[in-house]
């Protein structure tokens, strides 16, 4: 293990050095090296004109708007931890804005694909030729990142916000609406033809929160209602290995829907009239391990180290990937890019896939796109798509800094708000957690950059509330909280135990809530 460990620390030498960090571990420096690798896809990869996303590598000069945003969030993490430093961050940022500037649009919509020398659209398909609002969204989803990082008050940073500013006021989102229905697809050549609305439970959330957030170009309220709410999938309530799910397709659909619309929004501050944001992903991304956790799927070599369905390639070229579309493909961002909800999990397939797989998987820019255990086929294609979300989520584990940014971007809370999503006001308890459907435990991580367990807990009024420990047999083993106020709202403790199996009791008068947790110092493959 250390051998492996070792080849892999040396494959990011070549990035800028790092920002001061919490002591190194083992796990610290595989989620530090798996980021910097993948970060490199954006930074060393970008184009070399336009310094937008290239979609694959395998067509260098096709660059895609949608992977671009999800590549500026990686390049402000990038700064933030001194891969780069934040100058050549904000030029990188320069550039690309420069370029999109010039490049084709329409009523201020990108394309979903441009040429990255001339800026001038590639079509998709057919008759997607013109603007594409979801990778827009996308796109735009970066930049605000990015306009609310970029804030010192240097020449380079303050022409990045000003310009970012002024490409986010042209986007004209209500150019969008057709008779009540937010579309997805405008062409110059063929008009409204696609007929596509854009519909959920899906990964387009984010276009309404931009849509009914924009300061130009608003949409109403009514046309969320009447579009994304009126998909056959937006409501599902079915029960799937124990894990409720309130929205969304049969078994939640690719993984990819808990990513892409939540890089820049937490879910965690996200509830409305039908589910609570954070649970809903938490138990999508459970079903999905559980599903591949079923002994009937260890014909496809899944098991807890190996698991994670969503859209990418395969040996057929490309599919979205799920628990009801599922051909034995596993893709690393499914289970990277989960690390907020899955960590521990997430952890498994991580230090799997390098440590057993190794080069066959693991590759200049990161893991490569998917791979067929089975079948011993192995991707030798990155997309930006699938690269992106693994840096900014891995980041928004280890230290919320995307979420953040999301948090101190008014506009993203406007929209929230006009779709009737707002922060959560939970009781006293437990909120955050989901028990293994197998066991009834929580696996909880020792968090790797902390050096701590870390447990997440709300509290509901102002009432002093008391935690305490109990071992498997009931026995009180330590108290962490002693009749304790604290403000309404959520919080976390961090903490030291004996790695093992614990029943945790959160009291607050007569009322008691309690979780089953299994602390584990290390992570086990198995």
């Amino acid at each position: 293990m250390i051998r492996a460990f070792t080849l892999l620390f040396l494959i990011s030498l070549n990035c800028r050095a790092q920002q001061p960090a919490a002591p190194a571990n083992e796990y610290s420096e595989y989620l530090e090296t798996v980021q910097k690798a993948t970060f490199r896809y954006f930074w060393d990869f970008g184009h070399p004109v336009s310094g937008l996303a290239p979609e694959r590598t395998a067509t260098p000069n096709i660059v895609t708007t949608g992977g671009t945003g999800f590549g500026i969030m990686a390049i402000v993490v990038g700064a933030e931890r001194g891969w780069v430093t934040r100058a050549e961050a904000a030029q990188r940022m320069q550039k690309i804005v420069g370029f999109l500037e010039k490049s084709d649009r329409f009523h201020g919509v990108w394309p979903h694909w441009l040429d990255g020398r001339s800026g001038k659209v590639v079509p998709f398909s057919q008759y997607d030729d013109g603007g594409d609002l979801v990778e827009t969204a996308f796109l735009v989803n970066g930049l605000l990142s990015a306009r609310a990082y970029f804030t010192q008050n240097t020449a380079v940073e303050k022409d990045v916000r000003q310009r970012i500013e002024k490409l986010w006021r042209e986007v004209e989102w209500d150019w969008h609406v057709q008779n009540g229905k937010l579309l997805w697809h405008w062409s110059p050549n063929h008009g409204w033809k696609m007929n596509h609305p854009i519909r959920g439970f899906d990964e387009t959330i984010i276009t309404y929160v931009l849509a009914l957030g924009s300061p130009t170009h608003a949409i109403p309220p009514t046309v969320y209602e009447n579009t994304y709410k009126q998909s056959s999938y937006y409501k599902n309530g079915n029960t799937y290995f124990g894990y409720r799910l309130p929205l969304g397709m049969d078994m939640g659909g690719p993984l990819f829907f808990t990513h892409y619309s939540y890089l820049s929004l937490d879910p965690r501050l996200m509830q409305d009239d039908n589910t609570y944001y954070w649970t809903q992903n938490l138990h999508h991304t459970l079903i999905n391990r559980a599903h591949c956790l079923q002994p009937r799927q260890a014909m496809y070599g899944y098991g807890p180290g190996n698991w994670g369905l969503t859209a990418s390639d395969d040996y057929n070229f490309y599919d979205a990937h799920s628990p009801t579309n599922d051909n034995g493909t596993i893709s690393p961002t499914a289970a990277l890019s989960a690390f907020p909800y899955t960590p521990y999990y997430s952890m498994q397939v991580l230090r799997n896939l390098y440590l057993r797989e190794g080069s066959r998987l693991f590759g200049p820019y990161g893991f490569y796109d998917a791979y067929h255990k089975n079948l011993n086929w192995y991707s030798n294609q990155y997309l930006a798509i699938d690269q992106g979300p693994i840096v900014v989520m891995m980041e928004n584990y280890r230290s919320g800094l995307i979420w953040k940014l999301g948090e101190r971007t008014p506009e993203l809370w406007t929209g929230l708000e006009k779709m009737g999503i707002r922060k959560p006001v939970h009781p006293t308890s437990f909120y955050a957690y989901a028990p293994d459907f197998r066991t009834g435990y929580v696996d909880l991580w020792k968090h790797p950059d902390r050096g701590a367990f870390v447990l997440d807990f709300a509290v509901k009024g102002a009432s002093p509330v008391s935690l305490n420990v109990l071992d498997e047999t009931g026995k009180p083993v330590r108290k962490l909280i002693d009749n304790q106020a604290y403000a309404e709202g959520m919080h976390q403790l961090t903490f030291q135990l004996p790695q093992g199996k614990y029943t945790f009791e959160l009291t607050q008068g007569a009322d008691r809530q309690q979780v089953r947790l299994f602390l584990h110092q290390g992570v086990d493959t198995n």
